[in-house]
């Protein structure tokens, strides 16, 4: 790989800063074809047999005048059997990580109630839509060349835009639209930037073993040390058995402000660290980054009151290969199991398989979420919030376990006073 490459790499968008956009409607209103229009390269299968698109698909690119952004092609919302009703809730889960929701319907046939339940669903959950009359190009032909076709209203009173994804009419017009409807995405809290002085040094911990990733930081990593860069500030990364040795050789001329590490290798670290230093993890930077730490933080006393038989959710945002020794579904088990002294029982999810009924479980650990949006990662922790079932996530659970919470929550007052509420 060229330099160039490899730095192209490095500082592409990752998914879970991009913006999401998402393709929703009826089986064979044209989404595909939209898509297709839209972004100028053929992404989806285009058919005029109903049901073509029969899973979620996403791709990652990048579109003018947006820029980064991650389109989103979903079953139809109609799709019927056993088969079909599981599309359909596929297509309503996309939308707790769409920040833009574009509701596609065809135009010589009306806005359907299916149509009128998504639209309904997105204002209950605050999410900018657009309303899309496709075939344009049918209708007129249906009504007559010069007769404009009729005006159409959602019944939210939302006006539709009339495009034909086969010609391109007013293709342009809802991309402009689209635009003009994403929510300013900017996170409440930067990664680690707003804790930092220029010159400061920060020591990132970073394991070397059979799970690390060959060549390569993985991406809470990468993100990181970039916005150590925004502050101007200087990062140095060790292995974990080089923690004691770095930071007394930067002892000799300053001392580093803060010790970042990869949660795994907590207690060892904490050991190496001195007292004088303030430590904390990549997991828990992420959960104050795009989550609610707050609600982390409170959710972790549910682990001194777990009994046998209950049951704990442990989800992770992405899909990985499991590898031994993998840390959601053999050492987090492990770890939590010791602490409580109780005999539990684990479920696992990854990916976009985050349960909507979470009534079966005491508790919820979720991952950092480094591959998870904003608003996806703030629904996972509101869903958990709204049936009472305590959430916390991998950086939280294994300080807690290890004894050092209060220590890694030393960078964060407010929610290092929670622990002293409890």
């Amino acid at each position: 790989m060229s330099d160039s490459n490899l730095s192209a790499g490095l500082n592409s968008t990752p998914s879970g800063d991009r913006v999401h956009i998402g393709i929703f409607g009826k089986r064979n209103a044209g989404k595909s074809g939209l898509i297709n229009a839209i972004t100028g390269q053929n992404l989806s299968i285009v058919s005029d047999v109903k049901g073509t698109t029969t899973d979620p698909v996403q791709k990652a690119m990048e579109l003018l005048p947006l820029g980064p952004v991650v389109i989103i092609d979903t079953p139809g919302i109609d799709d019927t059997g056993e088969l079909g009703s599981l599309r359909v809730k596929r297509s309503y889960q996309m939308l707790n990580k769409t920040d833009v929701a574009v509701i596609v319907y065809d135009g010589t046939e009306g806005f359907s109630p299916e149509d009128a339940a998504l639209e309904k669903k997105c204002i209950e959950k605050n999410i900018p839509y657009i309303i899309v009359a496709n075939k344009l190009d049918r209708l007129a032909t249906s009504k007559g060349d010069k007769e404009a076709p009729p005006e159409m209203i959602s019944p939210a009173g939302k006006k539709a835009i009339r495009v034909s994804a086969l010609t391109g009419e007013n293709i342009s017009l809802l991309k402009e639209t689209i635009a003009a409807s994403v929510p300013e995405q900017k996170a409440e809290f930067p990664i680690v930037s707003d804790l930092l002085k220029p010159g400061d040094t920060v020591v990132l911990v970073i394991p070397i073993d059979k799970a690390a990733p060959k060549g390569r930081l993985i991406l809470p990593q990468q993100q990181t040390i970039r916005d150590i860069l925004e502050a101007r500030a200087v990062s140095v990364v060790t292995p974990s058995d080089r923690v004691a040795e770095t930071i007394a050789e930067l002892k000799k001329s300053k001392a580093p402000r803060l010790v970042i590490t990869d949660s795994q290798v907590f207690s060892e670290v904490s050991k190496a660290v001195p007292d004088d230093i303030e430590l904390t993890s990549f997991s828990i930077l992420f959960a104050r980054h795009k989550g609610n730490l707050y609600e982390l933080v409170r959710g972790v006393s549910a682990l001194e009151s777990l009994k046998d038989g209950d049951k704990i959710l442990i989800s992770e945002g992405c899909t990985h290969h499991r590898q031994c020794g993998d840390i959601g579904t053999e050492k987090m088990p492990l770890w939590i199991s010791s602490y409580t002294g109780k005999k539990l029982s684990f479920s696992f999810t990854s990916g976009t398989e985050f349960p909507t009924d979470l009534s079966p479980y005491s508790m919820v650990i979720h991952c950092g979420g480094c591959m998870l949006n904003e608003r996806e990662m703030k629904y996972r922790i509101s869903c958990a919030s709204d049936q009472g079932v305590p959430i916390a996530n991998y950086g939280l659970i294994i300080a807690q376990t290890k004894g050092i919470l209060k220590r890694s929550l030393k960078p964060f007052p407010k929610a290092a006073a929670l622990l002293e509420s409890r």
